[in-house]
């Protein structure tokens, strides 16, 4: 890095310090420090989205004409740093990391006009309709269908595990228009422009870390313009798979990482080994936090290096290769914070974990966290798209046939 960047940089941050000064509330610190998934507490992460958006900074990877930030990768990183220290929590990915760059991709010009300020800015939040009964790691399988009703498409079928749909307003979804052919021919992407629709029914998925985060949806010939399909009928697949290139490679989850392993050190060297000494001083948790953090660190390095338009950006196979890395890092992270935390991690403290709770920890903060991060993280390998199929998928790209 030249000089001249190097001031420039050093510039930026101040820029950025004194902007988190000035709107940096407490209750944001503590959603950050709440949060015990990928999903942040949505009242305060909306805010705080909205905060952002105000000063053009919600979506520094969107093109500028669409309100992005015009950041360099040197920029993003200085302001993640930033929000790293502070403990911010991060914004939830669904709008600015999903269907707001698909739509910037293809959607029409009258859907981007509709749409994208509202992404942008948090006055809508989206909630994703892919999986459903006996269709996960298969969803090619779907069978929520959407029938031809003049102008309109009438959906009916059932939705699974859609994270947030009880806070949302709104819904991209994949729905089968058709049953010729082979099975990922007939998919049809649909946008929902309300979550109030007729026939529409939301009912909350209560998890195992006690958190209602997934949710049911159901639809009984629910109404739906065909002027919000997202690409050609039947050619939805090509959409989903378009959109999952952001899905698993369009943010990058380092930063989260890097502050939990360090909180995670931080409480090693208080914790109790059971024998006069602590955690942090047996040679074998050393030489596995050694590795965790080697992990931890090759996760944010791809991340960032693929953001500044690395190779990794182009590799047909890098979102597979990263949504794994990260979210097998991520579960190997959980595994440790429980064996740091113990019987003291046991109890679920679900009152505490609520922003604003009257109620403290038991202990600490660490411990209160650790095991709804932990039960949480064992789905990492399972939403998005299974591990096991994107081994597949990287072998398919890496070794053709």
């Amino acid at each position: 890095m030249n000089l001249e960047m190097g001031e420039a940089l050093e510039a930026f941050r101040a820029e950025v310090i004194a902007f988190l000064d000035a709107n940096v509330t407490p209750d944001l610190v503590e959603a950050g420090a709440k949060t015990t998934s990928v999903f942040a507490p949505f009242e305060q992460a909306m805010r705080w989205q909205g905060i952002l958006a105000a000063r053009g900074w919600a979506a520094p990877n969107w093109p500028v004409e669409h309100g992005g930030a015009g950041w360099s990768a040197e920029q993003a990183d200085v302001f993640a740093q930033e929000c790293e220290r502070r403990g911010l929590p991060p914004l939830l990915p669904h709008n600015l990391k999903m269907i707001g760059p698909l739509l910037i991709d293809l959607g029409t010009p009258e859907q981007k006009a509709k749409y994208l300020p509202g992404i942008l800015s948090g006055e809508d939040f989206w909630c994703q309709g892919y999986s459903e009964p006996n269709s996960g790691s298969d969803l090619a399988s779907l069978r929520c269908m959407a029938v031809s009703d003049g102008d309109d498409y009438l959906i009916t079928g059932q939705k699974i595990w859609t994270t947030y749909a009880h806070h949302a307003n709104r819904m991209f979804l994949l729905v089968r228009t058709s049953t010729e052919g082979k099975k990922q021919q007939g998919i049809t992407f649909l946008l929902l422009d309300s979550m109030d629709l007729p026939g529409l029914t939301v009912k909350k998925t209560i998890g195992l870390d006690g958190f209602p985060e997934q949710c049911e949806v159901f639809f009984d010939a629910v109404r739906v313009p065909k002027a919000n399909r997202v690409g050609a009928e039947n050619d939805g697949w090509s959409v989903a798979k378009h959109l999952l290139k952001y899905e698993r490679g369009g943010g990058s989850p380092g930063p989260a990482l890097r502050r939990r392993l360090a909180a995670l050190r931080e409480a090693a060297a208080r914790a109790d080994d059971g024998m006069g000494g602590v955690i942090a001083d047996d040679p074998a948790f050393q030489e596995r936090l050694g590795m965790l953090e080697a992990d931890v660190i090759s996760v944010d390095y791809h991340f960032r290096h693929a953001r500044g338009g690395g190779e990794p950006a182009h590799d047909p196979a890098y979102p597979s290769m990263m949504k794994t890395l990260s979210s097998e890092t991520s579960q190997a992270l959980s595994a440790m914070m429980i064996e740091v935390a113990g019987l003291e991690g046991l109890p679920r403290q679900l009152d505490a974990l609520a922003v604003g709770a009257n109620s403290g920890p038991l202990s600490d903060g660490f411990d209160m966290v650790a095991m709804p991060y932990y039960l949480n993280t064992r789905a990492a390998s399972i939403y998005a798209g299974s591990n096991e199929i994107q081994r597949d998928l990287i072998a398919r790209i890496v070794i053709p046939a």
